[in-house]
């Protein structure tokens, strides 16, 4: 995809997201921008490997 298409998709994506959620995207968004690139890329590592293994994750919290 390139990012026009990407930039294309979000929009219509927050296009659909009530006036109260459109504000914490923007904070988060604003947060995203700011913070260093190795820290993000952490973050997006992390939230791969809790969706991929939430079953696992799941069984060992019993």
């Amino acid at each position: 995809m390139t990012t026009l298409e990407i930039k294309t998709e979000i929009q219509k994506v927050i296009d659909n997201f009530p006036e109260a959620v459109l504000e914490d995207v923007l904070q988060y968004l604003k947060q995203v921008q700011t913070a260093n690139f190795k820290n993000v890329e952490t973050s997006i590592h992390l939230g791969q490997i809790l969706r991929e293994d939430k079953l696992l994750l799941e069984k060992l919290a019993q």
